[in-house]
């Protein structure tokens, strides 16, 4: 049997959890309240992100067992082949590696876009052409391109590098967020009274939180970045859920304070009818004047570098750990030979991640609301192997080395299964609040259809592999063995 390819242990735990954290907090956050509340209200957004982390927490159950269990690169790809196979470790892949491609190109795109909200005279050069009605310069372009570039470099210098440079970008994201919500406060003409009315009137409360819970998968994607770099942790895996849980209340509390924030400033219905380009930027500006702008657009540019850096980790991490299972092509996981890191994973990451300027923000936001699918079968797959692997009791077919007692977990698994199906509906039912549009159910036919020529073309070398040496070079073992209870 061949020589496994295995990743340096040079993540910390802190570093861990802001990889976590900075990939759920991302530009959204900062870009999309007054969007969020034209459709919920302040309250409707902020308990509906609450019930929306509650979901998360039930499904981050099943990822804080497997992590602990199999500290593998690869996570819901490694998990979906424990449980169903290497067709099911393919699908998963497959979805997972598009998602996190396309929010490293949002990531990108997003930066682009507070230039252009901060310096639009210097954004706006080089007209090139329109894309679904979205004019497409050249300098956000290379503005986009040199972020993608720096990252990735960033990213082949070593996992303690990168890991170390997100742990910095986090907690001045978290301080940038929290200044903001205290500073508008204490403003005069700001406070708690522009939070009223709670929900927009044209809408129950039940639907208007019900708007903001289908969008959980994609407000708290990046949690799940952690089971990615489970191989490269330099501490004990059991440490893996507590990290997750801190990672999804963070989250919930940022989103939650940037929502008051914006909307404490200025009764939030006349700032909703303005329609302006970044509202948050314009209300911001206009309480706390141009400190109150300098500190939201440090706060966004972290929260947009946290995304950048952590999903080129998971997405390059992904590519390594398929490429490592000749899944996909094995350049994939061919590592640095001074770094150790799997620099061409890193490069393929960053390289598609640069096309994506050039089709327009419309058509980017297109595959990416596209992409949530991807992440909702990952959690489903998760905690169906969480289900599987959890006993009720002890009894026929029970192996003690492959299986725990937990009914009380088993559970949460099912619950996290279902959970995960209801968001999935949301996205594929007509008239749901979260609906795929047209032209993202396209790019989701599209990527589908890829993925079946790839699988086919691919099939016979898969199915040619043994049980034994999948294991292996997955796992890291030859059988599925339940480590570190």
């Amino acid at each position: 049997m061949e020589n496994r390819q295995t990743l340096s242990k040079t993540l910390k735990p802190h570093w861990v959890w802001a990889i976590a954290l900075g990939s759920s907090i991302g530009w959204g956050a900062f870009v999309q309240p007054t969007n969020w509340m034209a459709d919920a209200g302040p309250s409707g957004v902020m308990i509906g992100f609450l019930i929306g982390a509650l979901l998360m927490l039930v499904i981050a159950v099943s990822y804080g067992f497997l992590v602990r269990s199999f500290p593998v690169t690869g996570g819901e790809f490694a998990y979906a082949f424990i449980s169903l196979g290497r067709t099911h470790a393919f699908i998963s892949g497959w979805f997972l590696t598009l998602g996190y491609i396309c929010i490293v190109a949002l990531n990108a795109s997003a930066f682009a876009l507070m230039f252009k909200f901060v310096f639009p005279a210097f954004i706006e050069r080089i007209p090139l052409f329109v894309v679904a009605d979205w004019q497409v310069f050249g300098m956000e372009i290379i503005v986009a391109t040199l972020a993608l570039a720096i990252f990735g470099y960033f990213n082949i210098k070593g996992s303690s590098f990168s890991g170390r440079m997100q742990f910095i970008f986090c907690s001045v994201m978290v301080l940038g967020v929290i200044l903001l919500a205290f500073l508008v406060g204490a403003q005069p003409g700001a406070g708690f009274s522009n939070v009223t009315p709670q929900f927009p009137a044209e809408k129950t409360a039940f639907a208007a939180i019900i708007v903001i819970v289908a969008m959980a998968p994609w407000a708290y994607v990046g949690f799940d970045n952690i089971p990615q770099a489970a191989e490269e942790f330099n501490f004990s895996s059991k440490k893996a859920f507590s990290l997750i849980v801190l990672a999804i209340i963070f989250a919930a509390v940022l989103y939650c304070l940037m929502i008051l924030a914006t909307a404490m400033a200025t009764p939030w219905q006349s700032v909703v009818a303005e329609g302006h380009l970044w509202g948050t930027g314009t209300v911001i500006q206009d309480t706390l004047g141009v400190l109150g702008l300098v500190i939201l657009v440090t706060a966004l540019t972290m929260g947009i570098f946290t995304g950048l850096n952590g999903f080129t980790i998971s997405s390059s991490r992904l590519l390594f750990a398929m490429s490592r299972a000749k899944i996909i092509p094995g350049a994939f996981s061919k590592l640095h030979p001074k770094h150790n890191t799997p620099y061409v994973s890193i490069i393929f990451t960053v390289a598609v991640a640069m096309v994506a300027p050039w089709f327009g923000r419309e058509v980017l936001l297109w595959v990416v609301d596209m992409s949530s699918i991807g992440v909702t079968i990952a959690y489903f797959y998760t905690c169906f192997t969480a289900f599987y692997l959890f006993k009720w009791k002890e009894g026929k077919g029970f192996d003690p080395s492959k299986n725990i007692v937990a009914p009380f977990k088993k559970v949460l698994a099912a619950l996290g299964m279902m959970v995960s199906l209801v968001f999935l509906l949301l996205l594929l039912i007509p008239n749901s609040p979260a609906f795929l549009g047209f032209e993202s159910r396209i790019a989701l036919i599209v990527w589908v259809v890829l993925g079946i020529i790839f699988y086919l073309f691919k099939r016979r070398e898969i199915k040619s592999m043994n049980k034994e040496e999948l294991n292996y070079l997955i796992l890291g073992r030859k059988e599925v063995e339940i480590k570190n209870q």
